[in-house]
């Protein structure tokens, strides 16, 4: 393949401007791997990137903090021409060329071999958002989470990461609470697993009370802010919340009342420098027991690369639902 599309983020006169370009492979990022990108996806950091540029360090970049498709070349014994693979976070698509290109040349140690059980396609349905909710719930297991303790809490249901999150737990049999301000989804909510909907007002903390009453047995909090410091008020005994976002702030008022008086934990969700032997772990659970139900056109819209800037926008004032996957 001599020239190839990609999605480009650059400087027009010192100011922000993107564009679909023709490229050819030596322009890329330096990596052991050229993969043929099949799918890439649309999260909450993609819009960062590209509408704010956070975390961009030079210009010209490829976006795109996932990927999935096909190798074409390795330097890497480990790969081979052919298999199937998945690159998620590390510094693809901030500051190495990332997932929105036709072709991605990429660091070997960041690669996934793409598990059985899941397609190219279904990879990308998941992504960083599906990594980040499955890396959430076996933290949770991890620190002792049963069905049969009660509900578990699930803030900002609808984006990414919370409506994987809502169907991997409703598939595992947890009773699941969903919380939105999205007053129209709740039909959709209950048809990926929840089995109550609440609106996000209820679960945000404007009293700055160290101890309410105890409701739930855990949480999966991608929002933080007084979102978490409410669900921090509100965990029974020795449970716990995941945390892995900020879309509701990054200051949270808190006491060590939580802590120490119920044991709770604070578990924090790192999904871009997240080891390898974990990570690998995790998408293995996906592809198996940790696989939600619904990945079909109930959680994802297909969108191509011309169709980016809008998206992008879009995620970023809370318009999307779901996952949004780009096809190359």
């Amino acid at each position: 393949m001599e020239k190839f599309e990609a999605f480009v983020l650059d400087q027009r006169n010192d100011q922000p401007h993107t564009e679909i370009r023709q490229m050819t492979i030596d322009e890329l990022s330096e990596g052991d791997v050229t993969i043929r990108v099949a799918y890439s996806s649309v999260n909450y950091k993609d819009g960062s990137v590209v509408e704010r540029q956070m975390f961009v360090k030079n210009y010209p970049l490829i976006p795109g903090i996932d990927l999935a498709g096909t190798v074409l070349t390795s330097k890497d014994k480990r790969f081979k021409e052919g298999d199937e693979v998945i690159v998620t976070s590390y510094g693809l698509g901030t500051d190495h060329d990332g997932g929105y290109s036709e072709v991605a040349r990429v660091p070997a140690n960041w690669i996934v071999p793409l598990p059985e059980g899941l397609t190219l396609r279904e990879a990308m349905i998941l992504g960083t958002a599906g990594f980040t909710a499955g890396l959430s719930v076996q933290r949770l297991e991890d620190n002792g989470l049963e069905s049969s303790q009660g509900s578990v809490l699930v803030a900002g249901s609808t984006g990414g990461v919370g409506s994987i999150a809502v169907d991997i737990l409703a598939k595992k049999g947890y009773d699941v609470v969903a919380s939105t301000g999205k007053l129209n989804e709740h039909e959709y909510l209950k048809r990926i697993g929840a089995k109550k909907v609440i609106n996000r007002d209820e679960v945000i903390d404007n009293e700055s009370q160290p101890f309410r009453e105890e409701k739930w047995a855990g949480a999966i909090d991608p929002v933080g802010g007084k979102t978490l410091q409410y669900i921090l008020t509100t965990l029974q005994y020795g449970t716990s919340v995941a945390t892995s976002g900020l879309t509701g702030g990054m200051e949270v008022a808190t006491t060590v009342g939580p802590f120490i008086g119920r044991g709770v934990n604070w578990l924090g969700i790192d999904s871009v420098n997240c080891p390898m032997n974990i990570r690998e772990k995790v998408w293995q659970r996906l592809a198996s027991d940790l696989k939600p139900e619904h990945l079909n056109e109930d959680i994802v819209k297909e969108i191509s690369m011309e169709e980016l800037p809008v998206v992008l926008t879009d995620i970023l004032e809370g318009k999307n639902r779901g996952r949004t996957i780009v096809k190359m």
